[in-house]
Order: structure tokens, then C-alpha cells, then sequence
């Protein structure tokens, strides 16, 4: 036995000495799993949420819109065919001249075209319902624990929309019928009620327009007209191609005036006048002031051009006239050669009167 008390440390240490690292490794992970067992007691334990088994409510209502979507679908492609075999007669009608005819007749083509709307948009809601019909059974288990039910969801609405318009559609579709009671057994008589007569306002506006049993209105069958005489080559209204085009040529004309920038005409007044012309202004056209009648220039031949000598200023008390060579006049001269014909000083009042009188004579 004290042999073998005095060969365990030399056998410990040749273990330390070849396999150390294994050694720490194998300690360390041995505390590590110790104290995940120590801690993990004191955790709390995590549930996990479990979608519960579909109720048999739920696979029925799941198989039965399964059979509703293609129906609507077929609905549709019905309706839409029978619109476009209308549009044509419509077309008949306005090459004929049965206007009257055409309008009362345009008027169910749009209901036929706000059908095909509405049972697109309760297509939508039936691949809602089938989308998240599994929600169905955990919004009644949360009504059963006294729990508030889930926003959000858009159940509720696509419920209501499908329970409102099922007995207004002007489409028969059986499985729709099917549909609705599924869901009124399954939301409840109270829900079913109140989405009857959407006093919770849950149909959405889309979907009661679509229902409403006003006529359309005159600007929309006219629309309607205009689009079908458009699609099919039809000259209706009568001349209209015509006179868009001619509208068009206006149009163009007036542009092109603008652009290369043209006179505008003047408009004509009221009274009956002739219209005033707009006077050209000399600095618009660049012109100098006109040449006065028999006015000599400097060296005594008459010029065809001349310059007034200018006024005396303030600033200028003496001013000059430059010529084209270079010399100067000075205003003695200036005023010497008015005296002989040129450009005088300026008219008094007596001389204005006397050649007003003059012209009286």
C-alpha cells in the first residue's frame, strides 16, 4: 500500500505532463456543466404556444371557401364577357342613331361592370378567411377565458362584408350563401345582426356603394358612351372627330404664333370703335430724333441730318454740340444760326396763339 501511496503523484504528474491540455479542458468544462445545472433550477420555465387542432366548424367553413373562390372567379369571367357583348350592341345602337336606346341599355352594362367589382373584392375576403381560419379557434378559446380578442386580424370585417352582401348580390352563387351561415354560427347572432344593418359601421364604404340602388349618373353613362363610339370607331357624338380636330389645328396655330412671337389681334371694343393700333416707340426702333425743316449746318450746306443744340442744366450751364469731325459749335454760333432759319428758341404762348389763329383762318 506504500508503494502504491507513493506512485499516485508520480503517475498524476506524468498524466499533467503529457495530456495538460485535455486535462484543463475536460475541468473546465465539467464546472461549466455544473453550474448550468445549479442555475437552470432557478429559471422560470418558458411555455410554448401550440396552435391547437382546427375545430370541426373550421375545417368545414376552410372546404366550403375553397369551393367559393374559383366560383367567383367564373362569375367574373361570365360577367365580364356579357359586358363586352353589350358594349358592342351599344356600339350598334349609336351608329343607328338610337341614342335613347343606348343610354337606358349603357345603364346596366355599368351595373354589370360594379358586379364584377364587388365580387372581386369578396373573392379578396374569402382568401382572407381561408388565409387565417386557424385564428378562428384561438379567437373563440380567448372569448371563452374572458380575454380580449386579437386586432388586427381583419376577420371581422371580411366576416361582416361577406354577411352584408351575400343576400344583395345581384349574382347567384350558392356557395356564398353557404359561406354566410357558416359564419353567422360561427361570430354569433348579435354579430350577424349588427353586420346586416352595419350599425358598427364594419362594412367598409367600397362595399356598400357597390350595393347601393341609386341609377348611375348622366355624366357616367355619357362617359360610358363616349368610350365605347371611341373603342369601336364610332362617330359619336355626331362630327366629333371633326371638330376635335379642328380644335387641335387652333390649338397649334396659337402656339406657333407664340413662338415666333406674331402680333397678337387686337380685341375689338364694345362701343364699335375701331381698334388702336400701338404706336411704335422711337427707342424700340432705334431712331434719332427727325432732321428740322431748312436747318444749315455749320458750313453752310444743308445737311440731311442735324443736331438740336441742347438745353443748358444745372449741372451743364454751357453745353456743346460735337460734330462729326471733331470741331465744336459754341452756343453764341448756335444761336446766330437759328436767327438764320435754323432751330429757333422755344415758342412762346403768344406765338402758339397766333398760329392757332392762323389755322382758323
Amino acid at each position: 500500500m506504500l508503494e502504491i501511496d507513493i506512485q499516485l503523484p508520480e503517475l498524476f504528474e506524468q498524466i499533467l505532463d503529457e495530456h495538460y491540455y485535455e486535462v484543463v479542458a475536460s475541468l473546465i468544462l465539467f464546472l461549466t456543466i455544473v453550474v448550468l445545472r445549479l442555475f437552470s433550477n432557478s429559471l422560470p420555465i418558458r411555455k410554448t404556444v401550440k396552435m391547437p387542432a382546427a375545430s370541426p366548424a373550421t375545417v368545414k367553413l376552410k372546404s366550403t371557401l375553397r369551393l367559393l373562390i374559383p366560383r367567383l372567379r367564373n362569375a367574373q369571367t361570365k360577367d365580364t364577357a356579357l359586358s363586352m357583348s353589350s358594349r358592342r350592341e351599344m356600339a350598334d345602337l349609336l351608329r343607328q342613331n338610337r341614342e335613347a336606346s343606348a343610354r337606358i341599355r349603357t345603364e346596366n352594362i355599368i351595373a354589370t361592370d360594379v358586379t364584377v367589382e364587388l365580387l372581386e373584392l369578396l373573392e379578396l375576403y374569402a382568401e382572407l378567411l381561408l388565409a387565417r381560419a386557424g385564428l378562428l379557434d384561438i379567437r373563440d378559446k380567448n372569448i371563452k377565458e374572458g380575454m380580449t380578442d386579437a386586432e388586427g386580424t381583419g376577420l371581422e370585417e371580411a366576416a361582416a362584408s361577406i354577411i352584408y352582401a351575400a343576400p344583395r348580390i345581384p349574382r347567384d352563387v350558392r356557395e356564398l350563401g353557404l359561406v354566410r351561415s357558416l359564419l353567422i354560427d360561427r361570430f354569433g347572432k348579435e354579430f350577424a345582426q349588427d353586420a346586416q344593418d352595419n350599425k358598427s359601421g364594419l362594412v367598409p364604404k367600397r362595399i356598400t356603394d357597390k350595393l347601393s340602388v341609386e341609377p348611375p349618373k348622366p355624366e357616367l353613362v355619357q362617359a360610358y358612351l363616349e368610350e365605347i363610339a371611341k373603342t369601336y370607331a364610332v362617330d359619336w357624338p355626331p362630327h366629333r372627330e371633326e371638330l376635335q380636330q379642328a380644335q387641335n389645328e387652333v390649338d397649334d396655330e396659337d402656339m406657333d404664333d407664340d413662338d415666333e412671337g406674331g402680333a397678337k389681334e387686337q380685341p375689338i371694343p364694345a362701343n364699335g370703335a375701331a381698334p388702336s393700333t400701338p404706336r411704335a416707340n422711337a427707342r424700340d426702333l432705334n431712331l434719332g430724333p427727325l432732321p428740322p425743316a431748312k436747318q444749315p449746318n455749320v458750313e453752310g450746306s444743308k445737311s440731311p441730318v442735324s443736331v438740336a443744340p441742347p438745353k443748358g442744366t444745372s449741372e451743364n450751364p454751357s453745353p456743346r454740340v460735337r460734330l462729326p469731325g471733331g470741331g465744336q459749335v459754341k452756343p453764341q454760333e448756335a444761336k446766330k444760326k437759328e436767327g438764320a432759319g435754323g432751330l429757333g428758341a422755344p415758342p412762346t404762348v403768344d406765338d402758339l396763339a397766333k398760329r392757332f389763329s392762323a389755322l382758323k383762318r
